[in-house]
């Protein structure tokens, strides 16, 4: 295998079929020790958060092709912490699209002096860029087909799939007695067909969810949602 890309919770290796193969870390976004899935940086170390993170992903996925969505999902190995996955390009340099059913993370800290935290959203999208060095900045319809990096036919296309796989989730999540505030998606392009797929992972590393107004850490989530 060729290792092709160091992420701060993942690596990305080429398998010799072309697919590619990502390997879960224990790594996950956050600031002073303190876990934050809307971080950039990799704040600490949670022994057993990638394979939790992996079961989730796995989980989610399987009910996504199950309801014929487009993924990037083929298979995965718990036991390496590894999921096989197809080829695809990313949009520009790379988007987190994320869909908010409750004001809070970011969305609180730049519209606080218009909306108070909790506030309930209706699957709010909004899309960001992959630039750390910015401090990932939201960018609009206009300005994503302006600068050429999604044409507004793709922008809708994202948009619904956003919902739909956001209203999966909370669904899911809903029946084990937990509330989704928030989730982050990452899409590309899947490399043969040119089809807007779902990419990268769904698990408690890239979510806020809450129980009776607790918020509830990735490794417990998985074992709340699993019953593992």
């Amino acid at each position: 295998m060729e290792l092709i890309y160091t992420g701060k919770t993942k690596n990305v290796y080429v398998l010799d079929d072309g697919n590619y193969l990502l390997k879960f870390k224990d790594d996950v976004t956050g600031e002073d020790g303190k876990f934050d899935p809307g971080a950039n940086t990799v704040g600490l170390t949670i022994e057993g958060a990638g394979k939790a993170g992996l079961r989730l992903t796995k989980f989610f996925f399987e009910r996504l092709n199950e309801k014929d969505i487009p993924t990037h999902y083929v298979d995965a190995n718990i036991e390496k912490a590894t999921m096989k996955v197809k080829p695809a390009t990313v949009f520009g340099e790379g988007l987190e699209v994320i869909c908010r059913y409750r004001a809070v993370g970011s969305f609180l800290r730049r519209y606080g002096k218009y909306v108070v935290e909790g506030q309930p959203l209706d699957a709010f999208m909004e899309i960001t860029l992959k630039d750390d060095i910015r401090q990932d900045p939201p960018i609009s319809e206009d300005a994503l087909d302006m600068l050429r990096i999604l044409s507004k036919e793709e922008y809708s296309v994202l948009k619904e799939l956003t919902k739909k796989i956001g209203n999966i989730v909370k669904s899911e999540l809903s029946n084990k007695g937990i509330e989704l505030y928030d989730i982050k998606f990452e899409f590309g392009r899947d490399k043969k067909t040119g089809e807007i797929i779902l990419i990268d992972e769904i698990s408690g590393g890239n979510m806020r969810a809450y129980s009776d107004g607790r918020y509830i850490e990735p490794l417990e989530l998985e074992r709340l949602v699993l019953g593992e």
